[in-house]
């Protein structure tokens, strides 16, 4: 498992903790989802922020 994978897994295992509420919580693990993708993307060197950051 890569970091990209444990990331999204961490990402969705707290939108699953967050999962008492319908729509919302649909939301939740979209977004929450998302962000463990985009972390384990740049732990592992995939994404570059920095490039961003100096604009």
């Amino acid at each position: 498992m890569n970091a990209a994978s444990t990331g999204l897994a961490a990402g969705m295992a707290l939108g699953f903790a967050g999962y008492f509420g319908g729509f919302w919580a649909f939301l939740l693990v979209l977004v929450l989802g998302a962000a463990g993708l985009l972390a384990g993307l740049v732990l592992q060197g995939d994404v570059d922020l920095r490039g961003r950051r100096q604009r």
